[in-house]
């Protein structure tokens, strides 16, 4: 196993591998295979509100029908929401980021229409 090839690939658990995380998975698999790298599985289970059991299960299912095995993982992304707290805490701390105190309106209100690129906006 070539240490210096590390792939991974982050299903969100909202519902079935549609075909495109299936391509991405098939392609990551498949160099990882190819140079003797490290293929790992990272559920990004963060939206707690859509992320459901039966949907990582589905995943888990789809990947291994489709002949993918990886070497490590499952991986569970909420697993190590303290860790990402606490690297956001010392960021704001050191100065390197900050707190936002937008509303959620105040998020709404500068989001473009769905037909507007950034570059059209300026």
């Amino acid at each position: 196993m070539d240490p210096n090839v590390v792939v991974r690939f982050p299903p969100s658990p909202t519902g079935y591998l549609h075909i495109g995380g299936a391509r991405t998975a098939i392609f990551n698999w498949l160099f990882a295979q190819k140079t003797a790298g490290k293929f790992i599985l990272r559920i990004e289970d963060t939206d707690i509100q859509r992320s459901t059991e039966a949907s990582i299960q589905g995943i888990l299912e789809s990947l291994k029908w489709l002949g993918i095995t990886w070497d490590e993982g499952p991986y569970f992304q909420s697993d190590f929401i303290k860790d990402h707290l606490a690297a956001a805490q010392k960021l704001v701390e050191t100065g390197d980021a900050y707190k936002c105190f937008c509303t959620k309106d105040d998020i709404e209100g500068k989001k473009l229409p769905l037909n507007m690129t950034a570059s059209a906006a300026t």
